[in-house]
C-alpha cells in the first residue's frame, strides 16, 4: 500500500513534474488530485505579476489570496486593483486581521517597531492561516535565486501537518522573471523604479542600493528575513536538502 505521508506526497509530485516548465507545473497542479483544493497567495509585490498572469491564463477563477496588512504602501493597494482588473482575475480575496485583533494586540500601530515578528504574526500569519485552513495546498512565488532559506526550494514542499506548498517559479533565474514581464507586457509595481526590488509593508521596507541583495531592504538592520507565512511552528520550513 502506498505510504501517503506529506513528505512522500511532495516527493511523488516533484518526481512527476521534475521536467516540466513552470507554466505546466501550475496548469497541472491546480487540477491534480494529489494536491486537492488549491489557492494562490500573492503579495502583489515586485515580481508577483508573473505568477498572477500565469494563473489568469490557466485558471482565472482560482482563489487568489491577498493579505492586506493595513500597513502596505498605497502603491501596492492601487497595483493590486489594477493587476486584478487587467488580468481578469475573478476570485481575488482580500484577507485582513480583524479590527478586534488589531485593537487588542497593536492598538497604536507601533508593534512593528518593538516586535516585527509579532506584528507579522498578527497581520499576516494568523489571518492567512484562518483562510488556508480550508485548502489542501497553496501556491507561492518564491524562487531559489532569492537566496537564504529559499535557495533549496523544489516545486512541491510539505507544510506540516497537512498542507503542501507549490513553488512553480522555484527554478527560475532573475533574468527569466524580467523576460517574462517584457514578453507579456505586464505592468510593473511602481515602487520597483524607485529602488524597491522586494516590497512588503511600508514601515519595514526600504530602498535597496546597487549591489545589495534584492531583499536587503526588508527589515533592514535586523536578522529577520521572512514575514512569517513561510514558518511552521516557529521555524523556517526548508526544501529537502540532499545528503
Amino acid at each position: 500500500m502506498l505510504d501517503d505521508t506529506l513528505d512522500n506526497r511532495a516527493e511523488r509530485l516533484n518526481q512527476r513534474y521534475r521536467h516540466h516548465a513552470a507554466s505546466e507545473v501550475l496548469r497541472r497542479a491546480v487540477n491534480d488530485p494529489d494536491l486537492g483544493r488549491v489557492a494562490l497567495v500573492s503579495s502583489f509585490g515586485a515580481e508577483s505579476v508573473v505568477l498572477l498572469h500565469m494563473v489568469s491564463v490557466v485558471a482565472p477563477g482560482l482563489p487568489v489570496l491577498f493579505i492586506d496588512t493595513q500597513m502596505l504602501f498605497p502603491e501596492t493597494l492601487d497595483y493590486q486593483r489594477e493587476v486584478a482588473a487587467q488580468l481578469g482575475l475573478t476570485n481575488v480575496q482580500v484577507i485582513r486581521a480583524s479590527q478586534q485583533e488589531v485593537a487588542l494586540t497593536d492598538p497604536d500601530g507601533t508593534l512593528h517597531r518593538t516586535s516585527p515578528d509579532a506584528c507579522c504574526n498578527l497581520r499576516k500569519t494568523v489571518p492567512l492561516e484562518r483562510v488556508l485552513s480550508g485548502y489542501d495546498a497553496w501556491i507561492t512565488g518564491r524562487k531559489r535565486f532569492q537566496g537564504g532559506e529559499r535557495s533549496v526550494l523544489e516545486f512541491f514542499e510539505p507544510e506540516p501537518p497537512t498542507r503542501l506548498r507549490v513553488n512553480p517559479l522555484s527554478h527560475w533565474r532573475a533574468e527569466d522573471v524580467q523576460e517574462y514581464m517584457v514578453e507579456n507586457n505586464l505592468p510593473r509595481h511602481p515602487l520597483v523604479a524607485k529602488g524597491y526590488p522586494s516590497i512588503g509593508c511600508a514601515p519595514c521596507t526600504s530602498p535597496v542600493k546597487p549591489g545589495e541583495d534584492q531583499r536587503a531592504g526588508r527589515w533592514r538592520g535586523s536578522e529577520k528575513t521572512e514575514c512569517g507565512i513561510h514558518f511552521i511552528g516557529g521555524r523556517m520550513v526548508r526544501g529537502k536538502v540532499s545528503a
